[in-house]
């Protein structure tokens, strides 16, 4: 589909949703280069996404057309080969397997720890805050990694593995308001790195490993912000590692964002350009990979939550980029807010969600009952 059919199919397309080319409102696109209209024709969101970074087109409120697009279920409504290709390939091979687990340390979490410093705050936390009384980012990450802390049960003395531990945010506080030992996963070596300094002088370790390998007895294990790079088809294997791993009488405390539908592959942009190899579980592929291996004990939706912690990161990346530019090429700005301000609306449509599972391996006794 070429030129005038192109804008006009897009164009009706995007009225669905309230949305005018070259309108007035924030959410509105404002097209530079009609090559946008058969971007979107032929690749979809990929299309969408490359062309916004490459300049041909603007929205003072990425997040507000977003969050637009997504209840009107306009995302769905054109289908690719590209897409269809990519399902394909989900069903053939397995994008998550133990070799390719480290794809995402490099490409991702490696990309500079100065960048994730301005971004996520005095936390370092990347994963969604709790923000029921919060009235900044930081306080909202705090209240989220006591909550995990307490829904833990943390004791002093207790063993403690974090599965994806990131910079350490939530082994740091563990081991210095809860007294744990505390053990951290990490595909990063940026991550370790920075880690360990910032976790100097608490009982805290940084191994450098994938969970499939991993041998050790813990009192409590979490995982936070990391399941959605394990990938359906080692759901068993994650799980089946966890319970090696945790004593008959713990906790395990699963966090991930999650999607309303089983679906075995990311959004084609945000996995060619920010997650490779990613993949949203339903709630479930969750149930069926803990059956008999796990009683569900809680499980919280905070999914609403995740859009101010977006916006926030999106607010202390804009500040902060001036900084650290010349560190990065020329388009990572653009492609980075699009990444930050298009999962902010898809937080805000409610079509992402973000749980939080507590799991034992034979039942609590008497009954789990959450702080």
């Amino acid at each position: 589909m070429k030129g005038s059919l192109a804008r006009e199919t897009v164009t009706n397309w995007l009225a669905h949703a309230d949305i005018e080319i070259n309108g007035s409102a924030a959410c509105d696109m404002q097209v530079h280069n009609d090559v946008v209209f058969d971007a979107v024709m032929r690749d979809g969101s990929l299309g969408l996404g490359e062309s916004y970074v490459a300049g041909d087109w603007d929205c003072p409120r990425l997040d507000q057309f977003f969050d637009r697009v997504i209840r009107a279920g306009l995302e769905r409504q054109i289908p690719t080969a590209r897409a269809v290709a990519a399902k394909l390939l989900a069903h053939l091979r397995n994008p998550q397997s133990e070799h390719r687990a480290w794809d995402i340390g490099r490409t991702h979490y490696d990309l500079g720890n100065a960048l994730f410093v301005e971004m996520l705050g005095p936390s370092m936390a990347y994963s969604c805050g709790y923000w029921r009384d919060a009235q900044d980012l930081d306080q909202a990450q705090t209240a989220k990694l006591e909550r995990i802390c307490l829904k833990l049960g943390l004791q002093p003395g207790m063993r403690f593995l974090d599965i994806g531990c990131g910079w350490g945010s939530l082994m740091r506080h563990a081991a210095r308001h809860h007294g744990v030992s505390c053990v951290g996963l990490t595909v990063s070596e940026q991550q370790a790195r920075l880690g360990e300094q910032l976790c100097a002088g608490l009982d805290v370790r940084f191994a450098l490993e994938d969970y499939r390998g991993h041998q050790g007895q813990y009192d409590r294990i979490a995982s936070v912000g990391m399941f959605e790079h394990v990938g359906h088809r080692n759901y068993d294997a994650f799980f089946s590692a966890a319970r090696r791993c945790l004593r008959p009488d713990g906790l395990m405390l699963l966090h991930t964002i999650g999607s309303l539908a089983r679906v075995e592959h990311l959004d084609p942009w945000i996995d060619k350009y920010i997650f490779p190899n990613g993949m949203l579980p339903a709630m479930g592929h969750i149930a069926d990979a803990t059956i008999d291996r796990f009683v569900v004990e809680d499980l919280e939706n905070f999914g609403a939550y995740y859009d101010p912690t977006l916006m926030a990161w999106e607010e202390n990346f804009s500040k902060a980029w001036p900084t650290f530019a010349h560190a990065y090429p020329p388009h990572f700005e653009r492609m980075w807010r699009y990444y930050l301000l298009s999962c902010a609306g898809a937080f805000r449509a409610r079509n992402l969600q973000l749980w939080q599972w507590v799991l034992s391996p034979t039942g609590v006794i008497g009954g789990y009952v959450r702080p």
